[in-house]
């Protein structure tokens, strides 16, 4: 098959003949190029008619444009390449002359309808644009002009004047020139025309915010009701444990009064109580079972180490519930002080020196152990307890209050 194209060896360009390779050698500095069955890509633009050789110029013209549509015509200009050097232009102007036969036309700047001209340089274009935008939109109208102008301005010549052969130049057509009204009036539809396409962009954005406010909106409500169901399972959760805490002490209470019960009958002298009275007991494997829920195990959580700090201090302390209730509200406060006002200072430095605070909590046992939980440290070689400020958790101060509560109302709450 013919060759249709010259391929550059260094960099696969594609070329239409020797004398584009000759211009693409001299600007690239390349000259390894081969005879290609390849032809040339020749998209033509749907809409402005503006040839693109390749899909990156394509590309650049409907980034620059908005054109999408193009129609391939590369088999159309596809024609076998001639592989003969173009003789330089003197020598073809010397055969020229020696032949007689003819002689390199004159070019020329077209004329242009010097009407539109004028409206163009109103409306503030260059004069050299202006001409070339008339001539490539044929003098229809200034508007046709403008047209052209945003469709081409990024072309390298677009501020060059266009050059014609003096047999293509025509006069042009004698038209009726516009009065000033009639300019004014052109200018007001244009303008209408910008502002028109600007409103239409503007609610096009309007829109698009308008979506974002949406989506925006709905991934905050998704968040929030995340937030609330994580928050019913936590008070699910916890009301599940003070159940669980309830129930094993009322079982605790249940065998001690069995135990004390049996303690009493031996020590009257009487026999111990008749099968047939003694309630079955449960199954051995659900006493194993029992027996292991309350073997000591280590707090794996701080609301559970509060919660043990707690329960051993009630126990510590069983014989006197006003000290203990008194203990669990002076904790509560503490708590709640910080909880509430957290800037302030002297909520969060507590002197352990004080005879009150050391009647009331100090001297109990686990009473600074559950204010070192809520992130009191000791300060001053151990005068005071000091919660800073950036250690300040208000969910585990809100947990510390829930414990405290529940400690506070529960009334089976470390028993045994």
């Amino acid at each position: 098959m013919a060759g249709l194209s010259l391929q550059c060896g260094d960099c696969g360009t594609l070329l239409k003949s020797v004398e584009e390779a000759q211009e693409h050698a001299e600007l690239t500095k390349h000259a390894n190029f081969v005879e290609s069955t390849e032809a040339v890509l020749n998209l033509v633009c749907s809409n402005c008619g503006k040839p693109c050789r390749s899909k990156t110029e394509s590309d650049l013209h409907t980034k620059r444009t908005g054109h999408t549509e193009f129609v391939d015509k590369t088999s159309e200009a596809a024609k076998p390449i001639s592989l003969e050097a173009p003789k330089p232009k003197d020598d073809v102007e010397m055969e020229e002359v020696g032949d007689g036969s003819s002689q390199q036309e004159e070019m020329v700047v077209p004329e242009v309808n010097q009407q539109l001209l004028a409206e163009l340089a109103e409306m503030g274009f260059p004069h050299e644009r202006s001409i070339r935008a008339l001539h490539s939109s044929g003098n229809i109208s200034s508007e046709a002009a403008v047209n052209w102008i945003v469709e081409h301005e990024n072309d390298p010549d677009i501020d060059q004047l266009p050059l014609v052969p003096v047999s293509s130049k025509q006069p042009l057509a004698p038209k009726q020139s516009l009065t000033p009204e009639e300019i004014k009036q052109k200018q007001q539809e244009l303008k209408e025309r910008a502002r028109k396409k600007k409103e239409e962009e503007e609610k096009r954005m309007e829109r698009e915010r308008e979506k974002e406010r949406i989506r925006v909106g709905r991934e905050l409500l998704e968040a929030k009701r995340m937030e609330e169901e994580n928050e019913r399972k936590r008070i699910l959760a916890l009301r599940k444990a003070e159940k669980e805490e309830e129930q094993r002490a009322r079982e605790r209470i249940r065998q001690k009064l069995e135990e004390d019960k049996a303690e009493r009958r031996r020590k009257l002298g009487l026999s111990p109580e008749e099968p047939s009275a003694v309630k079955p007991s449960a199954p051995p494997v659900e006493e194993k079972k029992t027996l292991q829920s309350f073997l000591p195990v280590r707090p794996a959580t701080k609301t559970e180490q509060m919660r043990e700090c707690l329960r051993t201090l009630k126990q510590d302390h069983k014989d006197d519930d006003a000290k203990v209730k008194t203990a669990f509200n002076t904790l509560l406060t503490f708590a709640k002080n910080v909880a509430t006002n957290p800037n302030e200072e002297k909520f969060r430095k507590i002197r352990l020196t004080n005879a009150n605070f050391q009647d009331r909590v100090g001297k109990l046992k686990g009473g600074i152990e559950f204010l070192e939980l809520c992130g009191f440290e000791k300060i001053e070689g151990g005068e005071f307890l000091y919660l800073r400020r950036e250690k300040v958790d208000i969910p585990v101060l809100q947990s510390a209050g829930s414990e405290l509560n529940n400690a506070i109302n529960n009334p089976f709450f470390g028993v045994l």
